[in-house]
């Protein structure tokens, strides 16, 4: 989450020399300690979609009716142009779509369901729609999950009624939307049902039965809806989901499943290894993709439903600027092993945990409150430059691409655990055929460039900051004005600090 890197007497003449002039003019320490990456623009280039994009989490259906939720939604759409938003509990009881009248009929309303859907469609933002949770009056047992909201998180007191429910909801979003537009969407039963937010038992047998029922339902409705599972988290079920799936006919169209980074290698893999947590988010995608391709259904889109660097509240994690290297390097990765990596969440406007209480606690998101961008904001908003075709490098420290325009974009980072303090690193790229001089322009992502941190820091770390300092802050956490370089013979090396990440075009 936080990482500071150390500051050397040689990183600043050499950063001020690299401006102009390549290595040979730098200090023998940068050289020393130089990792060079050797790009041939001519080499075969294989498809790069921007598939970390296409999705993000957030807090829940009713919190997307809020003006900050919407404000920060903007904000990370135009930063990236994401396409697909999820959240859990549209069908909880504050929604207000389920309820039953005295003789225990089903009654519905879609007003809430359509004020959140609606305004997820006028911001561009598609919903991929997580069926979940248990509405209390159609719920086995009042069940609550240990949420500040407090979901049902119980299978239904009666199949048919679910089914029912399903099928109203889903004709509904067709007539109210268009089966052109519904048949873009995605349904994800349930959440995580494999730990604590299913109580059916034994829980993946009954976890099958509430999913039969649903997606059946779904393509009663129209068979243009796709629908999938189980959503589970630590990358478990799949494989034997898909075998339940082709051995009772029933329909599935793309996998979906969770894994964070500070997850144990017992409860994702079986084994008592230890996976640092720059490895274990596409070790486990690498574990889901192989079950895939071993299956009956081996063309099954896996859309990764939820994953971040910690489940867990690490200030030191997801508000620092660990997140730029950790985020460019699990893209490097997971790169063509998943069809969407949903970043879980874009915004702290959150409340699993309750109220917010101050506005760096180490949340999910990549807004904190008040609108402040966190690093990892930051880290989406330049990874987004990176071109839709991928040159290989021999390096773990760099994704370099073409992109559309002719542009040779690279990502080069200085990737270092949390609790590790690092040393600065100097990257020499030597892009082979490219003669004379050429420029390029750089971005940084790291403790002086594009992090809120040591602004906040300096004014107290206030719990409440005022609207002046609120101001402030949202300004010291841009980014900084892009650094213009010289190449000379196809040559250049760019020093960074300890969790430091860059962006350079070359032009």
């Amino acid at each position: 989450m936080n990482k500071l890197s150390r500051k050397y007497p040689a990183f600043i003449l050499c950063f001020v020399f690299l401006n102009f002039i390549s290595i040979a003019s730098c200090p023998t320490w940068a050289q020393s300690h130089a990792e060079t990456i050797v790009v041939d623009t001519h080499a075969a280039t294989h498809p790069f979609p921007h598939y970390w994009e296409r999705m993000f989490g957030s807090g829940r259906a009713i919190l997307s009716l809020r003006e900050s939720y919407r404000h920060d939604l903007r904000e990370v759409q135009k930063a990236t142009g994401f396409e697909y938003i999820r959240f859990h509990a549209i069908l909880h009881d504050e929604v207000g779509l389920y309820d039953e009248d005295a003789a225990g009929k089903p009654v519905y309303n879609f007003s809430y369901v359509d004020q959140i859907y609606d305004g997820l469609l006028e911001n561009h933002v598609r919903p991929f729609v997580e069926i979940s949770f248990m509405p209390r009056k159609l719920a086995a047992q009042p069940s609550e999950h240990a949420f500040w909201y407090k979901p049902i998180v119980a299978p239904p007191k009666d199949m048919d009624k679910w089914a029912d429910l399903v099928t109203h909801f889903a004709q509904h979003l067709i007539e109210r939307y268009g089966i052109d537009e519904i048949s873009n969407w995605y349904f994800e039963v349930w959440n995580e049902p494999n730990i604590d937010f299913w109580v059916g038992e034994p829980k993946e047998q009954t976890y099958y039965e509430l999913y039969d029922a649903t997606a059946r339902a779904i393509k009663r409705v129209n068979g243009r809806l796709r629908v999938g599972g189980p959503a589970t988290a630590q990358a478990a079920w799949v494989d034997r989901f898909i075998q339940h799936t082709v051995e009772n006919d029933v329909p599935v169209d793309f996998v979906s499943t969770h894994v964070y980074a500070n997850d144990s290698s017992e409860d994702v893999f079986g084994t008592h290894e230890t996976i640092p947590r720059t490895e274990m988010v596409c070790r486990a995608v690498r574990k889901v993709h192989d079950q895939v391709e071993a299956s009956p259904r081996r063309n099954l889109p896996i859309m990764w439903s939820e994953y971040n660097a910690s489940y867990k509240n690490e200030p030191a994690v997801t508000d620092a600027t660990f997140m730029g290297p950790w985020l460019a390097d699990t893209i490097r990765q997971c790169d063509g092993l998943v069809s969407m990596l949903a970043y879980w969440a874009f915004s702290d406007v959150f409340e699993e945990q309750g109220v917010v209480k101050q506005p760096f606690y180490g949340g999910y998101g990549l807004i904190a409150e008040d609108g402040i961008p966190k690093p990892a904001f930051n880290a989406f908003k330049l990874l987004h430059r990176l071109g839709n075709q991928r040159i290989a490098v021999d390096s773990k420290s760099a994704l370099v691409t073409k992109r559309g325009d002719g542009a040779l974009v690279l990502a080069l980072w200085n990737e270092f655990l949390p609790e590790e303090t690092g040393e600065e690193k100097a990257i020499k790229v030597v892009v082979k055929g490219m003669s004379g001089i050429h420029r390029a322009v750089m971005t940084r992502l790291d403790t002086n460039h594009g992090s809120v941190l040591n602004a906040y820091a300096a004014m107290g770390k206030p719990v409440t900051p005022t609207q002046a300092q609120i101001k402030q802050l949202r300004l010291a956490a841009n980014l900084g004005p892009p650094e213009t370089l010289q190449i000379r013979q196809g040559q250049i090396t760019i020093t960074l600090p300890s969790h430091g990440l860059a962006l350079v075009e070359f032009h």
